[in-house]
């Protein structure tokens, strides 16, 4: 039997052996709560702080920079409303994003507006660039907050985060970026960068779902989500989650032990995707590719075929990929992003994301070639038969 194909990395990971083996003694015999002050506690308090040093070490930043969550949607909640609710006293009520972010950050800035403020859409180019003048005239004494995803969750796109976070200090707005695909993929260093706030997701790279990391810079004025307890500063109240958070750290580490190898692979595998594709499907259109991509997603659309039919008809024969996003509680509709970008409804609507990373193979790319290339005609083929049919005139 043919071997599956996985090519849905930007949705989710496989737990790495060795975050598993790094977490299992504190499902078992280091199992203490890191509050207690007890030598279990005590030893679950020591990994734990550990655990925190080991990601900022990761992010370039101070331990207590590093505040555990559940993942990329808390994160982008908690930057994003704690810093607008933290400022709205200052008459800074408006936040700023672009209209191709993750769904968690354009709910976060809606219910910014809903709470009495304000929400500003910058406008994104056909290759979803940031308009950089636009997001100028937007910045104003208003502002408290702009979120600008570093690389973009459905078309791999990266914005030009350093001069973004720029612009918004020199307004005296605070600037988070999600950097859920971004993190080990490009550079991040908050010595060098000026973001206040930045969220990371270790389903995304070898660490269990369920746990993430919000960088919040020193001094950075951020309102608490969640109330009733004093771990983590008051910052993220709760019994802190030891295991999980051991193993985002290892997880983190080998991402950037591996990161320059890694890089240049998913790079080379994505060319002879795009390559292959472009041979054989002459009309098939790569979203994004006249701008900046991250190496393990492209995103393309064949004319003449629609995103439900092929994603099916590819896991029929055991290939996994998506529409864009996996947060869509599985659904298959026309993605906002390329609507953003002006992308026509029907070529929206044939638009698949495939995604490479640590299951991937030559092997894999080649065998996903074939069968696209196959569907496609296919797909083609069965459409022209249907239109010849339907407007083919009657003779009597």
């Amino acid at each position: 039997m043919t071997q599956p194909v996985y090519l849905d990395h930007a949705a989710t990971t496989p737990v790495r052996d060795e975050v598993m083996a790094a977490m299992a003694p504190y499902f078992g015999p280091r199992f203490g709560n890191p509050s207690s002050v007890h030598r279990w506690g005590r030893e679950a308090r020591v990994a734990l702080d550990e655990a925190r040093e080991r990601v900022a070490a990761c992010l370039g930043a101070h331990a207590d920079e590093v505040c555990f969550t559940s993942g990329g949607t808390e994160g982008d909640n908690f930057a994003i409303l704690g810093a607008s609710r933290s400022l709205r006293a200052q008459g800074r009520d408006a936040a700023i994003t672009t209209p191709i972010e993750h769904k968690a950050v354009l709910a976060a800035v809606h219910q910014v507006a809903h709470e009495g403020g304000e929400e500003r859409l910058v406008r994104v180019s056909h290759d979803g660039l940031v308009d950089m003048a636009h997001f100028a005239e937007l910045l104003d004494r208003r502002v408290a907050v702009a979120s600008v995803m570093w690389v973009n969750n459905e078309v791999g796109v990266m914005q030009d985060v350093p001069a973004l976070a720029a612009q918004s200090k020199a307004a005296g707005a605070l600037f988070h970026t999600d950097a859920v695909q971004a993190f080990g993929k490009v550079t991040i260093d908050a010595r060098q960068t000026p973001f206040d706030l930045l969220t990371i997701s270790g389903h995304k790279f070898g660490a269990p779902k369920g746990i993430g990391a919000l960088f919040i810079r020193r001094d950075t004025p951020l309102e608490p989500m969640f109330h009733g307890g004093s771990q983590d500063r008051g910052r993220r109240p709760g019994t802190e989650n030891v295991a999980f958070a051991v193993g985002l750290a290892t997880a983190a580490e080998l991402l950037l032990a591996e990161h320059e190898v890694e890089h240049a692979r998913l790079s080379t595998m994505r060319a002879m995707l795009e390559q292959g594709l472009r041979e054989r499907i002459p009309d098939v259109i790569i979203h994004g590719e006249g701008a900046p991509r991250a190496p393990h997603i492209t995103n393309v659309s064949i004319p003449g075929t629609s995103s439900e039919s092929m994603l099916m008809a590819l896991d029929l024969r055991g290939i996994a990929c998506s529409a864009g996003s996996a947060c869509q509680s599985g659904s298959v509709s026309s993605s906002h992003v390329l609507t953003a970008m002006g992308v026509a409804p029907d070529i929206a609507n044939a638009a698949v994301r495939l995604s490479l990373g640590c299951l991937s193979t030559e092997a894999c790319v080649q065998r996903t070639l074939d069968v696209l290339t196959t569907l496609a005609e296919k797909s083609r083929v069965g459409k022209a038969a249907s239109a010849s049919c339907a407007f083919e005139p009657i003779e009597f």
